[in-house]
C-alpha cells in the first residue's frame, strides 16, 4: 500500500516541477558565492609609486630685522654768529672734511670790514667753516640761513654710512642656533634678496618680548633707508644629501609614534614596513631608517587603508 503511494506522488507533475526548482536554485546560489569570493581575492588598490631621493634639507626660520645707523655724528656750531651758508639737506651724502655749514661770528656781523679798513693786513673776516666730522648721510637738520647759533649748539646729524646695519630680533631659546661671521639672508619688502653676516650681538635683551639684538652687516652700493623691516632667514638645521619621500608617502598611527610606508615587493602587492624619520622641511620628510635603495618602488597615492601583503594595481 505505501510504494503505490509513493509512486503515485513520484507521477505527480507538480511535484516533478518544484524538486527540479529547488536543485536549480541551490546551484544558483552556490556559484553566485563563488563569484564573490574570487572577486574578494583578487580585488586591487589603484595607487601611484615613488623612490627614494636625495635631498638637501634645510630648517629655518624667519625673523624680522630693522635697518639702522648704529653711528650718528653730531654737527656743531664752533662759535656764536648767524648761518650765512647751508651746503646740504636732508637725505644728501657728505663726504669727511665736506664744508656743511658757514657760520660768521656776531662781531664780524656788527663791524662788517671796519677793522680791514684800518689796518690791511689784519685781514679779519669772522666767518667759520663748520666741516662734516664723518662721511654719511644727513639725517637731521636743526638750522638754515640766517638763524643765530651759540658755541656748541647741534646743528645737523649725520649718520655713518658705515655703520649701517640691519638688527635681528632673536628669541634667546633660539640664541644656540646663531653664530658670529653665520651668514644670513635678508628679504626686503619688495622681494630683493641680500645676503648679510652676523657680526655683533647686543648686550641687553628686551625685557618684554625676551628678545636679543643682532648686528646683521650687509654688503651692497643700494641705498637702504633706515627703520626698514626685511625678512631674516636664520638656518637651524642643514642637511645634505638626506634620503627623503614625499610627506605623503609616509604613514603613521594616531599618536605619530610609529611611521611606516608601503613598499611594492612586485608589480601587485605592497608590504608594509617600518621607517625612521627624521627632518621635515616642505612636502619632504627624511628617511633615517631602512636604507633603501633607487630602484625600490614606494606608493604614494592609494597608501592609505593598506594593509600588509595588499593586492594593488599601479596606475598609469
Amino acid at each position: 500500500m505505501k510504494t503505490s503511494y509513493t509512486k503515485y506522488i513520484l507521477k505527480q507533475p507538480a511535484f516533478m516541477l518544484m524538486v527540479a526548482v529547488a536543485l536549480l536554485s541551490s546551484c544558483g546560489s552556490k556559484s553566485s558565492d563563488d563569484s564573490g569570493d574570487d572577486k574578494a581575492v583578487n580585488a586591487q588598490v589603484s595607487v601611484t609609486v615613488t623612490s627614494v631621493s636625495d635631498s638637501d634639507l634645510v630648517d629655518y626660520t624667519m625673523l624680522n630685522a630693522s635697518s639702522a645707523f648704529q653711528q650718528k655724528n653730531y654737527v656743531k656750531s664752533n662759535t656764536n654768529g648767524y648761518i650765512t651758508k647751508v651746503n646740504t639737506q636732508i637725505g644728501h651724502f657728505v663726504d669727511k672734511g665736506e664744508t656743511v655749514f658757514t657760520v660768521k661770528t656776531k662781531e664780524a656781523m656788527s663791524i662788517g670790514n671796519s677793522v680791514n679798513v684800518l689796518d690791511t693786513t689784519f685781514k679779519f673776516s669772522g666767518v667759520n667753516k663748520i666741516k662734516a666730522p664723518m662721511h654719511g648721510y644727513v639725517t637731521q637738520l636743526n638750522h638754515q640761513v640766517g638763524d643765530y647759533v651759540q658755541d656748541g649748539e647741534q646743528l645737523a646729524v649725520i649718520s655713518d654710512r658705515s655703520s649701517f646695519a640691519f638688527i635681528m630680533q632673536l628669541p634667546y631659546e633660539m640664541r644656540a642656533t646663531v653664530k658670529l661671521n653665520q651668514g644670513v639672508q635678508l628679504t626686503l619688502p619688495d622681494g630683493e634678496k641680500i645676503d648679510g653676516k652676523v657680526t655683533s650681538f647686543m648686550p641687553a635683551v628686551d625685557t618684554a618680548s625676551q628678545t636679543q639684538g643682532v648686528v646683521i652687516k650687509i654688503n651692497t652700493d643700494k641705498q637702504i633707508p633706515e627703520n626698514l623691516v626685511a625678512k631674516a632667514r636664520v638656518v637651524r638645521t642643514q642637511i645634505q644629501n638626506a634620503a627623503s619621500l614625499p610627506k605623503s608617502a609616509v604613514l603613521s598611527n594616531d599618536t605619530q609614534t610609529e611611521f611606516w610606508v608601503m613598499k611594492l615587493i612586485n608589480p601587485t602587492t605592497a608590504v608594509k614596513v617600518p621607517v625612521k624619520t627624521g627632518l621635515e622641511v616642505g612636502d619632504r620628510i627624511q628617511i633615517i631608517s631602512p636604507k633603501f635603495s633607487k630602484d625600490d618602488r614606494i606608493v604614494v597615492t592609494g597608501n592609505y587603508g593598506l594593509t600588509d601583503t595588499a593586492k594593488v594595481k599601479i596606475a598609469q
